[in-house]
């Protein structure tokens, strides 16, 4: 099972992460191995379909609203909750809908403002990182301390490699000792006082660095290794380029990719010469004046507004359900019902 998460992981930081959509044959390497399909084990700290560097975003999609409202739906939502909003009849997803309207209403004043929208988003990606976090240290922390040691970590996830499992052959182990190498250097940084032993703020460091400014300079090395093919520390735009989209053989140049490689050459390259450098990655992957859920809890008031008074009244949302959350659903169902999780 180690061997085929880190197959996954590796398949991961080769994708592009604005136009993912091959499917990665882990499953496949498992049976072939016979491997026992009840083995678990503590998820490596990359993988992620979204790569770290571009973590703070707030969706996969790319934001275009004349093809569909994917992007709004996973701000609004949540990614992982967007998912199941497929499963819901447009009636249930409107009855849903109304009922995150008046959780979002925290005044209870029967209006939603830009400022509510942006506490209800940055609320659900904090419920996520904190969820996935909780499910971490669950399979990690073996003597149930509350902190996952690098050992405790190392062993569970890469076992494969350090001769606690040593009953079938790994293809290309030499390529997994890298990455476990990467996960260490990130470990020992998100490792404050350097015992190796993550509190579970560390531990959040450690899975998530993108939410955390003590991290931020590792994130900037960790995106230059995954985009720069040729090895001279900088990503020019073919790397840029080449990081979110692979034609297929003959396949033209689609308008978002030129569109792409016009905002590297005016917003992305600050000094014109062609490339990123190390300052210039840092000011995209962690734009000081660009908040992506402020963005887009203006933009749903915007879209919405229909008496222009710059906040809307449910009726306006329920109106506009197809932007906030479609013919998808979401658990939150549930969601509303869990106690430890009040908004």
């Amino acid at each position: 099972m180690q061997t085929a998460i880190a197959g996954q992981r590796l398949e991961e930081q080769h994708e592009g992460t604005m136009m993912r959509a091959r499917c990665c044959c882990v499953f496949s390497v498992l049976l072939a191995l016979g491997v026992c399909a009840s083995l678990v084990t503590c998820k490596p700290a990359q993988e992620k379909k979204d790569r770290v560097h571009h973590g703070k975003d707030l969706s996969d999609h790319a934001h275009d609203d004349s093809k569909d409202f994917q992007y709004d739906h996973e701000a609004f939502l949540g990614k992982e909750e967007a998912k199941t909003f497929d499963q819901l009849t447009p009636e249930e997803s409107q009855e849903r809908l109304g009922k995150i309207v008046d959780k979002i209403d925290s005044n209870n004043d029967s209006y939603v403002t830009a400022s509510e929208l942006l506490a209800w988003m940055k609320f659900v990606h904090g419920r996520f990182v904190s969820e996935d976090v909780d499910k971490q240290v669950l399979l990690c922390d073996k003597n149930r301390d509350g902190a996952v040691s690098w050992e405790e970590y190392s062993k569970q996830t890469y076992s494969h490699l350090i001769g606690e499992v040593e009953f079938y052959d790994i293809p290309d182990k030499e390529t997994y000792r890298k990455m476990m190498k990467r996960d260490e250097r990130r470990f020992k940084q998100a490792d404050k006082n350097g015992d190796l032993i993550a509190t579970r703020e560390e531990f959040t460091a450690f899975l998530h660095p993108e939410e955390f400014d003590y991290m931020q300079d590792l994130v900037v090395t960790e995106t230059i290794e995954d985009i720069d093919k040729n090895g001279d520390g900088s990503v020019d735009v073919d790397e840029y380029i080449g990081d979110m989209f692979t034609p297929e053989a003959d396949e033209p140049e689609p308008e978002w990719v030129k569109t792409e490689r016009q905002q590297f050459k005016d917003h992305r390259d600050l000094n014109k010469d062609g490339k990123l450098d190390r300052s210039e990655i840092s000011h995209w992957i962690h734009p000081h004046d660009y908040d992506h859920a402020d963005l887009e809890a203006k933009h749903l008031i915007y879209e919405s507004d229909k008496d222009k008074d710059d906040k809307l009244t449910k009726k306006e949302i329920l109106d506009n359900w197809n932007m906030f959350v479609g013919s998808q659903a979401t658990n939150y169902g549930e969601d509303l019902t869990r106690r430890h999780d009040e908004f």
